[in-house]
């Protein structure tokens, strides 16, 4: 069985001014959002697809659906046009049929009705288990779209815990597996943790999360670790998915509470989520450096229990945070996870 370990040198090579160029040569995009049944009363996912104009002939390994984590919802980050390109855009220009997901409660999905409530009225939505259920709605919808027996599937943060899991209970349903800025038994504070009691949700302002963008990052490498006006660019897109909270003051996003809890209940107490060994598609472990939400300690812990997995990869790359994609560095990470998800099956 194929295994490495890999550290990676700062981004250099694929620099953020060779995206747009690679675009430009690339075939026409097309783009289509679907509402799809969640199984639950009220519920609907929004999914966004991207693939070429040309493309009529789907494959499980170069089709994609990507999760996104805790906080924020995966539109705004996977297709968030920085720059000119999204990840999104990258992916689809390569030849790719790639979908994102946002899960119930996050983005232009619905929300549970215990969010129309003060937050203390219930307890945290939108759990783990709740979540692998959206994903495989999610996944059977695409699946069905496309005639394929499986797809292949990244999850992000609190997402490769969700898709982990996945992944390990349905092995047949999937081909090649990305768990970026990976979640495991955790020996540090949470950063998305709030403390104390949790309600249904938790308030986000803008001002919080931009205090969280610098975590972790030497003090002379803060300076242009995002370039000028992407943040700006991504919180203005994810903020007015949530009018209701915007319109308070400050304007602030409703988070559900689930995965804190989840990450109170597992990680923090040393129990996982799912187990790693039943995971038999080729995986890839990819982070940045500088990772202060998933530091590198869980996916060196992590990497080694990957037991069946048909070949496993742990990239390290240099001078990037928890929120790579959306830094000048995001060229290395697009190209690490582009290069593992177009190899063929190790022999």
């Amino acid at each position: 069985m194929h295994r490495r370990a890999l550290l990676a040198a700062p981004a250099v090579a694929p620099a953020l001014a060779a995206l747009p160029a690679a675009a430009q040569s690339a075939p026409r995009i097309v783009s289509e959002d679907a509402m799809v049944p969640s199984g639950d009363p009220g519920i609907e996912l929004f999914l966004r697809n991207k693939r070429p104009e040309s493309l009529n002939a789907f494959q499980p390994n170069r089709t994609l659906l990507m999760v996104h984590g805790a906080t924020y919802p995966a539109h705004t980050a996977f297709d968030l046009p920085l720059g000119g390109v999204s990840w999104m855009d990258y992916i689809a220009g390569r030849g790719f049929d790639v979908w994102s997901l946002d899960l119930r409660g996050y983005g232009r999905s619905s929300r549970p009705p215990e969010m129309a409530q003060p937050a203390a009225a219930n307890g945290p939505v939108t759990r783990g288990e709740t979540a692998v259920a959206d994903i495989a709605a999610a996944s059977a919808f695409i699946r069905e779209r496309r005639g394929l027996p499986r797809l292949t599937a990244l999850g992000y943060s609190w997402g490769t815990a969700l898709m982990g899991r996945y992944a390990a209970d349905n092995a047949a349903l999937v081909e090649r597996l990305v768990l970026y800025a990976p979640v495991w038994l955790r020996q540090t504070q949470s950063l998305a943790d709030p403390g104390g009691d949790l309600g249904a949700y938790r308030m986000v302002t803008v001002e919080a999360a931009r205090r969280r963008r610098g975590a972790g990052v030497p003090e002379g490498k803060r300076e242009g670790l995002v370039p000028a006006g992407w943040f700006e660019q991504w919180a203005g897109a994810t903020w007015a998915t949530d009018p209701e909270a915007a319109r308070q003051t400050p304007p602030a996003l409703r988070a559900p509470n689930g995965s804190v809890a989840d990450g109170r209940e597992y990680w923090a107490a040393g129990k996982p989520f799912y187990d790693p060994a039943k995971i038999a598609a080729p995986t890839l472990l990819v982070l940045g450096e500088w990772d202060q939400d998933t530091p590198t300690y869980m996916a060196n812990a992590l990497f080694p229990s990957l037991t069946g997995a048909a070949s496993k990869r742990l990239v390290i790359l240099g001078e990037g945070t928890h929120g790579m994609w959306m830094e000048r560095n995001r060229g290395a990470l697009f190209q690490t996870v582009q290069v593992f998800l177009e190899e063929t099956a190790a022999a």
